[in-house]
């Protein structure tokens, strides 16, 4: 049984990602390369600015909403980040729900839909790849990029042109392999 989480780390009021990250896990669920799909959205999730008094390497949760957060990230085998361009990098938000845990989200593969103007929000997974390398999560080089994000926007939902469904299809793949991949390092 193999688990897709998908990571909507915008939580701004008016923000494009949950709707693409609707569209990722509708994508994830056509492709089937995945038995359960979390489409896991920080701004509903709203997890506090990091309250918790013990490392996390640790794993001595003491809140509620950490408990909850690391039972979905440690039952997912690979991740989608959703991640929105602000300022040339990430969203403190998914900078927050990251640091809230960490052996929970090793050994398992990312793939990154990154939006925004001009640059698609490439920055933006830039920078977030080496605090994925650091938790033992291997970013893919396959990713979407959707530049000018916009313009993909009818009356709420996301709608991609056929480059942007292809890369999906292919991220998804890769990411299918890699879980598969890592799962005997997982297992150990």
């Amino acid at each position: 049984m193999s688990r897709l989480q998908i990571i909507v780390a915008s939580t701004r009021p008016g923000r494009v990602g949950l709707p693409i990250g609707q569209w990722v896990e509708a994508v994830a669920e056509k492709h089937g390369g995945f038995d359960e799909i979390d489409l896991s959205d920080l701004g509903a999730i709203d997890l506090p600015l990091m309250d918790e008094p013990h490392h996390p390497r640790l794993r001595q949760y003491t809140q509620q909403h950490t408990k909850d957060w690391a039972a979905r990230v440690d039952a997912a085998d690979a991740f989608v980040f959703v991640l929105a361009e602000y300022n040339h990098s990430y969203t403190a938000g998914v900078k927050n729900a990251i640091d809230y845990l960490n052996s929970e989200w090793g050994y398992k593969p990312a793939g990154l839909v990154t939006y925004g103007g001009v640059s698609g929000g490439l920055r933006a997974g830039q920078a977030l790849k080496p605090v994925l390398q650091l938790l033992k999560v291997v970013p893919l080089a396959e990713q979407v990029t959707i530049p000018f994000v916009q313009q993909f926007l009818t009356d709420g939902a996301f709608v991609p042109n056929e480059l942007i469904e292809t890369s999906a299809t292919t991220m998804l793949d890769e990411l299918g392999r890699w879980a598969q991949a890592l799962h005997t390092l997982r297992a150990s």
